[in-house]
């Protein structure tokens, strides 16, 4: 994000957020410049806050229940280049410049499943191989 937000702006931002009643907000990853939809993860109001106050994208892990830096084991990060609000309030669009694949599975994106020939099929192979990714 070339110009990081004042608080006021953040706080604005977090105070139009409707939360779900974990805590949690959808937020969709997308490339900023090809409009490719990366992945679909979730952000607390901590995330967010950090998010905005860095430029670099910050989620929630649900499965580690912390905070999950796009990048801090893997390498392939995410920074910011602007974060929008849905007009519910109910999710958040964060366009990134992503650095390296966005999905653990070492593919581009995480939409790489679909149904081809009446069966449910990888359309995209691995650029990087998930061992690779976590050493």
């Amino acid at each position: 994000m070339p110009n990081l937000p004042s608080e006021n702006a953040i706080t604005a931002f977090l105070a139009a957020c409707r939360f779900n009643e974990a805590g949690l907000i959808a937020a969709i990853a997308q490339q900023h410049d090809t409009g490719e939809v990366l992945m679909l993860a979730w952000m607390d109001a901590e995330a967010v806050r950090e998010t905005l106050a860095t430029g670099r994208v910050c989620y929630f892990s649900r499965s580690r229940n912390r905070l999950w830096r796009k990048g801090e084991t893997s390498g392939q990060t995410q920074a910011l280049i602007d974060l929008r609000l849905d007009c519910d309030g109910d999710t958040i669009l964060a366009l990134v410049d992503q650095i390296g694949v966005a999905c653990h599975t070492g593919r581009q994106n995480c939409f790489f499943q679909a149904i081809r020939d009446d069966a449910l099929v990888p359309i995209a192979e691995p650029l990087i191989e998930p061992e690779k990714l976590y050493r």
